[in-house]
């Protein structure tokens, strides 16, 4: 297994908690991580990696061992767009000059889809593991989403306690039952920590949990996409579960004519696995990322 070394960031007035793998001088490729995951979850695609690479991959804000700054506020709830600002940073931190290649898992594919519409010209090559955007909403919706983002807030979510790192693992494996137990004994020593109380907590902040009050606009997504100039790959789970639940009475096909809007987009298939494509296929999913960004 390869190790990775921690490193902190300041950025934006927090920490953040960044993982790297292989050498400094080596050709680097940036990746985000899915909604209540961390960093460490590259680690099985980062071994599986053939080539000579450093890879590059934070903590999100509000996950690992990034701080969580709503926690810290006492209240409310995580704004989609420092995601986008974050990576902005990051990325003047570690390649201020160079065009990069991204890697983004669900919420962490859609925010480096949005960063390469935003600023074209610094990204190379983007790789979406099953990153999808949302169900189109309509502003119809707009009362029922901010009366229900106030009654979260009155009675803010919480997140399960765990008795050991056994049961940790135990949940991840229910959530996704390809995983590994040997995968999932790791994972869990990076998802949860000591709550000091004899159990294990998620090294998640519950506020993310929190559905804003902001509804999703696919027009104005769309938009950002065409200004995207980077080749990206998307990379999609075979009659992927999450697809299917996100169209929900929408036709695949029409949901998926939203990617019409990238002009350079072409699409992978992986067998035997599921959202978590990247812990249940690294070796493919390596070799699709090498292959595309070599």
């Amino acid at each position: 297994m390869n190790t990775s070394r921690s490193e902190f960031v300041a950025v934006r007035g927090i920490r953040l908690h960044v993982r790297r793998w292989g050498h400094p001088d080596a050709p680097a490729l940036f990746m985000l991580h899915g909604w209540m995951d961390v960093a460490a979850s590259f680690q099985f695609v980062v071994d599986a990696l053939g080539g000579d690479w450093q890879v590059i991959a934070p903590d999100m804000r509000g996950f690992g061992l990034s701080d969580w700054p709503v926690a810290q506020a006492g209240g409310g709830h995580y704004w989609f767009h420092d995601y986008l600002a974050d990576l902005d940073a990051l990325l003047d931190h570690y390649a201020p000059s160079a065009q990069v290649n991204l890697v983004g898992h669900s919420l962490g594919a859609n925010v480096v889809c949005l960063y390469a519409g935003a600023r074209p010209e610094r990204v190379r090559r983007v790789v979406d593991l099953e990153g999808f955007g949302l169900a189109p909403a309509h502003a119809a919706q707009a009362p029922k989403r901010l009366q229900n983002w106030l009654d979260e807030l009155r009675d803010p979510p919480r997140l399960k306690r765990y008795a050991s790192l056994d049961e940790v693992a135990g949940r991840l494996i229910r959530t996704n039952p390809r995983l590994a137990p040997a995968r999932a004994q790791f994972l869990a020593k990076h998802w949860s920590k000591p709550d000091g109380e004899g159990r294990f907590m998620l090294l998640a902040d519950p506020a993310h949990k929190l559905r804003g009050p902001m509804l999703y606009r696919l027009d104005e997504v769309m938009a950002v996409w065409r200004k995207v100039s980077a080749k990206v790959l998307h990379v999609e789970a075979a009659n992927s579960p999450t697809l299917a639940e996100l169209a929900g009475e929408i036709p695949l096909e029409e949901f998926k004519a939203r990617f019409r809007a990238f002009a350079d987009w072409r699409e992978k298939i992986i067998d035997e696995a599921g959202h978590m494509v990247h812990h249940d296929q690294p070796e493919q999913v390596a070799a699709l990322i090498e292959g595309f960004c070599a």
